[in-house]
């Protein structure tokens, strides 16, 4: 990602995060319009996350080794999985579950520790906002 387009993320952020620093808009899916996250539900926070590429969720259980994808720092957190309105997981890759839409299965959209059971990320660039 270039300079500019970070600049044009962060100034485009003041339209989705509330003063409280919530989402003030409905989080969805890329691809198919459903609904993540309602507003006012999830946390802008900055933490650097890897995600493998946008694929179906069938092509997520590749083997080990290298994998195309971003290093993602801006999330919405949530901290229990019940507050999304239309999540999957993946099947456990090392510790990790990524999420992806329920729907369309496209993703990951996000990421899961298992070490850590209240923490969940949605990355900004791999939603809509509506």
């Amino acid at each position: 990602m270039d300079n500019n387009q970070e600049l044009k993320e962060s100034s485009d952020r003041s339209d989705l995060v509330s003063e409280e620093g919530k989402n003030i808009k409905s989080v969805l899916c890329r691809r198919c319009g459903s609904k993540v996250l309602c507003p006012e539900m999830a946390v802008l926070t900055e933490k650097e996350l890897f995600l493998p590429a946008m694929q179906k969720k069938p092509g997520l259980s590749s083997t080990e080794g290298s994998v195309d994808g971003d290093t993602l720092t801006a999330h919405w957190f949530v901290d229990d999985m019940f507050t999304f309105e239309n999540v999957g997981f993946t099947n456990n890759v090392g510790r990790i579950k990524y999420l992806i839409c329920a729907d369309c299965e496209i993703g990951p959209i996000g990421w899961h520790c298992l070490d850590d059971k209240k923490s969940f990320y949605i990355a900004l660039e791999r939603v809509n906002h509506a």
